[in-house]
């Protein structure tokens, strides 16, 4: 489905140019794809990801150290994580906000110079509860990352190559998400879990300088009027109630959490019988993940040939089929069907992610803040809760009603998506 075409009159004109800066700017249509700028927006929100995810799941792979280390219990220790992921979901809004106001590739500086600046701090902590309010604080200066990071190139990359732009950012917090476990852990196993988090942090601050080293200024961009709260309430209730986008809002709900549903338990059951895997070993799983920086790049790629709404699909379908080979005894097949759950999940995201920039007439950064809430809301409440089911009735029970939630997103797309919506 292409990007609506933004109206001549939202284009302003060039200053000093008159009206020949005025036909100039209507009739530009975005980068395309090969352009030097194409290739400085992919490059620069590809190391925006890494420094947004790398940062925000740091602390995953050392919290028994950390939690030996400052004499806390494992839940207390997973709260650096979910205080994080918290902190994001409810400043994605305020943040969209915000991006319409001062410009987009303003409010991304503020919010990965922010986070930066914290996640050096994390290792100072002198505290538990300082700790986690600088996570918090860390989680919230993420949330001017993810939506405003759509809505930009939804705005500056030419229509035809957005679903391929988006798989480019989504590609890039994958490998953020891996990097930030895998530099965590041997860091935190050799010096400790300061060590860690100070590790993570240099990464994501190199990240964060080639971001703005490399991303080009907005060339459609226009500051939006400040809206009020009605006004604000008006815009999120426009999108609340465009059935395309609300389907696009139930499937990051349901997919995230589901995939971090299965990411929280599979450790479980690999360390039990007949198993019996060591946590280094366990460890290793997060590599899945270089599974989704491939098909989340492919996904925006085969849209151009299947449209979007078939890609999605497809995504959901790999994400089912995997799932179901972790229901067999053999670890082999386990691990296969781990990697291809994560790259239909990947491609899935991809898609939907873009997708939501490109449905909305206006107020893009809400449309796509709104997309990134459910998504934090769907990994803290489904991930949280497929813990129940998993302790209750094992990994089986755990696996088929992710499946469940799969096959409903697919009915749900099928249904609300035409059929030649591309």
């Amino acid at each position: 489905m292409p990007t609506p075409a933004v109206p001549a009159s939202s284009n302003p004109p060039v200053p000093g140019t008159g009206g020949a800066g005025r036909r100039q700017q209507a009739v530009w249509e975005g980068h395309p794809k090969g352009s030097t700028a194409y290739g400085r927006i992919l490059a620069g929100l590809a190391f925006a990801g890494v420094a947004t995810f790398a940062q925000l799941y740091s602390t995953q792979a050392v919290l028994p150290l950390l939690s030996r280390e400052l004499g806390v219990t494992a839940a207390e220790a997973a709260l650096t994580i979910s205080l994080a992921t918290v902190g994001l979901a409810v400043t994605v809004i305020p943040w969209s906000f915000l991006a319409d106001r001062i410009g987009r590739v303003r409010a991304m500086t503020w919010g990965i110079s922010a986070a930066t600046v914290l996640g050096l701090l994390v290792p100072l902590a002198t505290s538990f509860p300082l700790l986690l309010a600088l996570r918090t604080l860390e989680g919230m200066a993420l949330g001017g990352i993810p939506a405003i990071a759509i809505a930009y190139l939804n705005e500056e990359v030419n229509k035809a190559h957005t679903a391929i732009a988006a798989g480019s950012y989504v590609a890039g917090t994958t490998l953020g998400g891996l990097a930030g476990r895998l530099v965590a852990g041997p860091a935190g196993e050799l010096w400790g879990w300061r060590a860690a988090a100070l590790s993570v942090s240099v990464l994501a601050t190199v990240a964060a300088i080639l971001f703005l080293v490399l991303v080009p200024k907005a060339r459609r961009f226009t500051p939006a009027p400040a809206r009020g709260f009605r006004g604000a309430a008006r815009t999120l209730g426009i999108h609340l109630r465009n059935s395309r986008l609300l389907a696009l809002y139930v499937q990051a709900f349901l997919l995230m959490g589901g995939f971090v549903a299965v990411y929280n338990y599979l450790g479980f059951r690999l360390s039990g019988e007949p198993f019996s895997l060591p946590a280094t070993v366990i460890s290793l799983i997060f590599l899945a993940y270089l599974a989704g920086t491939v098909t989340s790049r492919w996904a925006g790629g085969l849209t151009e040939r299947f449209g979007r709404r078939a890609v999605l699909l497809a995504g959901i379908a790999l994400m089912t089929a995997g799932l179901a080979l972790t229901l067999t005894g053999m670890l082999v097949l386990i691990l296969v069907g781990l990697l291809i759950f994560t790259g239909g999940f990947f491609a899935a995201h991809s898609i939907g992610a873009g997708w939501t920039g490109a449905i909305a007439l206006s107020g893009r950064a809400q449309a796509a803040s709104l997309y990134n809430l459910a998504y934090y809301l769907g990994s803290s409440v489904i991930g949280w809760a497929g813990g129940i089911v998993f302790q209750s009735f094992g990994w089986t029970a755990l696996a088929v009603t992710v499946i469940a939630l799969g096959c409903t997103t697919a009915v749900i797309t099928a249904v609300v998506h035409p059929a030649k919506a591309v």
